[in-house]
């Protein structure tokens, strides 16, 4: 942005919000809000050495507003020549004098909010029935338990005086009706509310005083009180009852909420979207019914990638097509979006199915609200691992652009235009983590994906194998000429392409998990998790218990050994995310995107003797498998090694994002284990099939295996070698 292009306006919004005597908070409307300047006249009411309030002296010479429907003033001022320039922000309510003044400094990028907080006077209170409906109690942090079916009236009183002051009332669960007229009483206004449960769940309660009609209620920034609808009260029951027995149900919490968005980012990231998107790029083939490709994202990460990326080689415009295509799948579909919006009746009725907490999309989206840290300077919720981060950071900027977003071909002095700021943290990053884990690359490489297209790429160059019989040597390429030019241009970026050495030291990094083979022995790593395979194996172990005695309907499965052992898992998983935990990963799941494409080509059906009749769940698998029986490798199916990389990101992914070490409620553990039920056991089988060891044994007794699974494939790689 040019300097002739910024706005001449700054836009500055504030929040008003009433606090009451007993510390709960409720919206406010028609609040008269004021911005003021250093120059305007502000004289303090003290009572005592207290100041109880405020009086603006011109208050109708300055920029005033009011709240609105969403209990939020907007002002739009000229831009002021120094932006460092101090102003406050005073307001008052009810014909009072002003009850809260704030300084505040005017945002550079002329975006500015501000949150205020009025404390009313005794005056203002909310009541509600007691619970054996004889009396009422004045409302506090907590509602008295409201059985479904039954109905609580709420009582809210202020002042009389000049201000069309009412009240408004709004529940997130249960049906809310006016009980009658305002009435006046000693100087008083009440007016009743009747909220009626209909389902039972954790219900929240929104009040608000205002002239103004409430609109916008947020039941997480907003909340007046919560409390609990329990289920019916008994009564007896007369004649013949019938009993049966089903899983214990577990109680909402608002973690439940990021578990669909995780699964829609790993889906969207799956071969067979990656397949249909090549063929819509590359075919004109339309994409599959269902498929959750964002076109126009994708669309314009394609263009910007296809501008930015080059290779310095002859003819190699097809294999550069290829490359820059998969990047920008990569990066328009791996990022965390955390959109209300994007919830399903699907997705509320597994988690009412699986989890066994009955949930709406409605629910889903205010769990997110809940569970989500809004960061005031990102104007965004973060998830609440990376808000621990942010708050250890709390003094670092938050920058919009990069440095390697600067297009070197405007002018010098247009730079700082396009960078915020040279120091800061990028909100992208912050706010829509990619949703990557390295061990999805590391369970695709001990699969042999690289090891077999490393193979035709030195056939294709005329190199013979290793082995003394190369079995290749006297295969002809000949099936391959369509692909001869996408081939070369891959031979020849090679240079440019991860080393297995160099992935090899990151999984260790990550992981503490390494590969076996002459290419990566003596390693010397610097910082390795080598405690982290315990853990998680533990954490694997823990769960197939804690499924055992869920399954068991007589019994309440404990949840905290889960707990604990999630705590541990994601203690030493964090410990892994420094150096190139941004960068490596994406890259090498671009890397192995376009070798597991290039091998689901028909032309390698010809080449290479695969079997049509196996089903595999996407194209490129036979045509491992048929390579590693020619090179007498492993003959353990791609298929588990595919199941272990697909499931293993989404279990370590759901167990990153979380602030699990300041979590002590069993019940997120617990419905963190009904919701990834099917990942986990999925992961379980395709480890025992693949190593021959069952982590879901019981081990009480004993010592978790934590010995390195390269180590169990080798070990089973000679003993299928004997029997041969």
């Amino acid at each position: 942005m040019s300097p002739s292009t910024v706005s001449d306006k700054v836009r500055i919004t504030v929040h008003v919000r009433g606090l009451l005597s007993t510390g709960l908070r409720v919206c406010l409307t028609g609040v008269e809000v004021a911005i003021i300047d250093d120059r305007t006249i502000v004289t303090q009411i003290k009572k005592g050495k207290d100041v109880i309030g405020y009086i603006v002296e011109n208050w109708d010479t300055i920029h005033h507003e009011t709240t609105k429907a969403d209990g939020k003033a907007r002002f739009e001022i000229p831009r002021p020549d120094d932006m460092e320039e101090d102003y406050a922000v005073v307001a008052r309510f009810h014909n009072d004098d002003i009850k809260e003044q704030k300084p505040f400094l005017l945002n550079q990028d002329g975006e500015t909010s501000i949150a205020l907080k009025l404390h009313l006077t005794d005056n203002f209170k909310i009541y509600v029935t007691s619970p054996d409906q004889t009396s009422f109690v004045e409302v506090g942090t907590r509602l008295p338990t409201l059985p479904v079916g039954k109905s609580a009236t709420f009582k809210f009183r202020w002042p009389t005086g000049k201000a069309n002051v009412h009240a408004q009332l709004r529940a997130s669960l249960g049906r809310v009706a006016p009980a009658a007229q305002d009435i006046e009483e000693g100087g008083m206004l009440d007016s009743e509310f009747v909220l009626t449960a209909d389902r039972q769940g954790e219900v929240h309660m929104v009040g608000g005083f205002g002239n103004v009609p409430h609109q916008g209620f947020d039941f997480v920034n907003d909340a007046t009180s919560s409390g609990v609808i329990a289920p019916p009260e008994p009564s007896a029951v007369v004649g013949p009852v019938t009993v049966t027995m089903q899983r214990a149900s577990s109680f909402s919490t608002s973690d439940i909420s990021v578990g669909p968005e995780i699964r829609r980012g790993t889906d969207a990231l799956l071969f067979k979207n990656y397949f249909d998107f090549m063929d819509w790029v590359f075919c004109g083939d339309p994409l599959g019914t269902g498929n959750p490709i964002d076109k126009g994202r994708t669309r314009d990460m394609l263009s910007r990638t296809t501008r930015r990326r080059a290779l310095p080689f002859t003819d190699t415009d097809a294999y550069r097509n290829i490359k820059v295509a998969t990047e920008a799948f990569v990066m328009a579909n791996c990022g965390f979006l955390g959109d209300a919006t994007s919830y399903t009746q699907d997705d509320a009725d597994f988690i009412t199915n699986r989890v066994v907490v009955p949930t709406n999309i409605g629910d889903l989206a205010t769990w997110l609200g809940r569970y989500l840290e809004f960061d005031f300077q990102a104007q965004a919720g973060l998830l609440p691992y990376l808000a621990v981060i942010r708050r250890k950071m709390a003094d670092e900027p938050i920058k919009q652009t990069d440095i390697g977003d600067v297009d070197l071909e405007l002018d010098p002095n247009d730079f700082h235009e396009q960078v915020s700021r040279c120091y800061g943290i990028l909100k992208s990053r912050l706010t829509q983590p990619c949703l990557l884990e390295l061990i999805w690359s590391y369970w695709q490489e001990e699969g042999m994906l690289v090891q077999a297209m490393n193979s035709i790429t030195r056939r294709f160059q005329n190199i013979r194998g290793p082995m003394q019989n190369d079995p290749l040597a006297n295969m002809e390429v000949d099936p391959l000429r369509p692909l001869n030019n996408l081939l070369w241009g891959y031979i020849q970026d090679e240079q440019h392409r991860l080393s297995v050495v160099r992935r090899n030291y990151e999984y260790d990094h990550h992981y503490g998990l390494r590969l076996s083979g002459k290419a990566v022995n003596n390693m010397r790593p610097a910082d390795s998790r080598s405690k982290f395979l315990e853990a998680f194996h533990t954490l694997l172990s823990v769960v197939s218990r804690f499924y055992r005695l869920d399954d068991d309907t007589t019994v309440k499965a404990d949840a905290f050994p889960v707990l604990n052992a999630l705590k541990e898992a994601h203690l030493i998983l964090s410990q892994g995310a420094h150096n190139q935990f941004g960068d490596l990963p994406s890259t090498a799941r671009i890397e192995m995107l376009m070798q597991q494409w290039i091998l689901a080509r028909p032309e390698f059906r010809e080449f290479l003797p695969t079997r049509i009749m196996v089903a595999y769940p996407e194209p490129w698998m036979d045509r491992v498998d048929a390579m590693k029986k020619l090179q007498g490798w492993s003959d353990t199916s791609s298929l588990h090694f595919r199941n272990l990389a697909i499931f293993g990101e989404q279990v370590l992914l759901s167990v990153r994002f979380g602030n699990w070490a300041d979590v002590n409620d069993p019940y997120s553990a617990l419905n963190w284990a009904r919701y990834w039920r099917s990942e986990i056991q999925g992961y379980l089988h395709a480890y025992r099939s693949a190593t021959g060891i069952d982590l879901s044994l019981d081990v009480q007794n004993a010592r978790i295996d934590a010995t390195m699974p390269s180590v169990h494939l080798v070990r089973r790689l000679d003993e299928q070698r004997r029997l041969v």
